[in-house]
């Protein structure tokens, strides 16, 4: 039942083995890995690099040069803006919010600005924290549920807050 579902849902696309719901909007010059999947009403902006295995929630948008790599997932309701690369096997929570301008002005055009922000292999980010641009989150930490990164997370830690602060190490 679930395989004749997909079948129905799949649009025709130019992609080998990737899942694009019909209501999904892809621009041009994208790469789609093998086993992705990308839910309702989602856009994939141009030049963005998704790997292989990836899950893409609904209404999700993924701006213009961005980087996912293989086995991610991203919940519903999440932008994925310019100047953010997921490293592999993070999970991104529902309603997470990545910025990528430090000081947003309406008056100033800041495209050229973006700061980067880095997620490193293995690190889950809880719904509807932000990630404040120019950052990094470690490897196989662990961002609590409605927290504001303000500042670089150690890799195999907790954060958790408003600014986040770390609540212990993570052993593996």
């Amino acid at each position: 039942m679930f395989f004749e579902f997909m079948n129905k849902m799949k649009k025709k696309n130019n992609y080998d083995d990737v899942f694009i719901h019909e209501t999904s909007c892809i621009d041009n010059n994208v790469e789609i890995g093998k086993g992705t999947k990308i839910w309702h009403y989602s856009h994939i902006s141009s030049n963005a690099k998704i790997g292989k295995n990836v899950t893409i929630g609904q209404n999700t948008f993924v701006g213009k040069n961005v980087v996912i790599s293989d086995g991610c997932k991203i919940q519903n309701n999440v932008s994925v803006y310019e100047g953010v690369e997921l490293k592999k096997n993070v999970f991104v929570g529902p309603s997470v919010v990545f910025t990528n301008v430090k000081v947003p002005k309406a008056i100033l055009n800041q495209k050229n600005n973006f700061s980067k922000t880095i997620i490193e292999e293995g690190a889950s980010i809880g719904a509807n924290s932000t990630i404040i641009c120019g950052n990094i989150v470690g490897y196989n930490s662990f961002v609590g549920a409605g927290s504001v990164v303000t500042k670089n997370v150690p890799s195999n830690c907790i954060v958790c807050g408003n600014p986040a602060k770390i609540l212990r190490s993570i052993n593996e």
